[in-house]
């Protein structure tokens, strides 16, 4: 069963963690790390850590940030994430979910009188998140408490995995990965449902669905291979191709 949709559905569904190719400007490349092909029925949020624990035994490597899609994870395997393997999960805040009381819908993180606060860091030895004033024309000035309040806040990652996590949700650099990054990422998966011909196969086989999983994982490798190695010819209108997004994680 499958809530949302019709009462019942048969298949099989690939589950894969892709690694953005950075080395490649002309587009966005995404190279196909760890798969996992499973009955359809099974939650996204059950093959985030398998995969990321199969990095580390078998490729020796684990990424820096991992974004998902809100239906890919939960707070208590994000906090597990972090914790064991030090690596950064950001993903969109579910519809239903409650926000705590310093986050206004954005969300936007804000002190107890409205004024809203910009991450300053997260203080590694001490795992504290900090949170201040950035604004030219901040609302400290006419505020009654600003000769006693600090500017400054500091609130744990584990208090909300989403929400802070190792880097909050709330955040420039967090905004950047959702809105832009996520967005391309959900385009170049088209690659293998339409010009593979997945899109118009129904699969009730697990045995012929992993089969094809390992099909479609090789030719994504081959051609991201044949990407790396050839030189890169660009078109006549590259310049008004949208190109790949230069992060700036500090």
């Amino acid at each position: 069963m499958k809530s949302g949709q019709s009462r019942w559905f048969i298949g099989y569904k690939k589950h894969t963690l892709r690694l953005w190719l950075r080395q490649y400007e002309a587009s966005i490349l995404l190279a196909p790390l760890v798969s996992w092909a499973v009955p359809a029925h099974r939650g996204e949020a059950l093959f985030l850590r398998p995969s990321l624990r199969y990095c580390a035994d078998h490729l020796q490597w684990l990424p820096d940030i991992v974004v998902g899609d809100m239906a890919y994870i939960n707070l208590q395997t994000q906090r597990r994430i972090r914790e064991q393997w030090r690596v950064a999960v950001v993903t969109k805040l579910r519809p239903d979910m409650n926000l705590p009381a310093e986050f206004d819908p954005g969300p936007v993180m804000k002190c107890a009188q409205g004024q809203r606060l910009e991450w300053l860091g997260l203080h590694e030895t001490e795992q504290w998140h900090w949170f201040g004033v950035t604004e030219a024309n901040p609302l400290c000035t006419c505020c009654w408490q600003q000769h006693s309040c600090p500017r400054e806040f500091s609130f744990r990652p584990w208090e909300h995995e989403i929400l802070y996590g190792t880097i909050p949700l709330s955040s420039r650099v967090a905004q950047q990965l959702l809105w832009q990054a996520r967005s391309w990422i959900e385009a170049t998966q088209s690659y293998e449902k339409h010009q593979l011909g997945l899109s118009q196969i129904f699969l009730n086989s697990l045995r012929l669905t992993w089969i094809m999983s390992l099909l479609a994982d090789t030719v994504a490798l081959l051609r991201a291979r044949a990407l790396l190695t050839q030189p890169q010819i660009q078109p006549l209108l590259h310049e008004m191709i949208p190109q790949q997004i230069a992060l700036d994680l500090e």
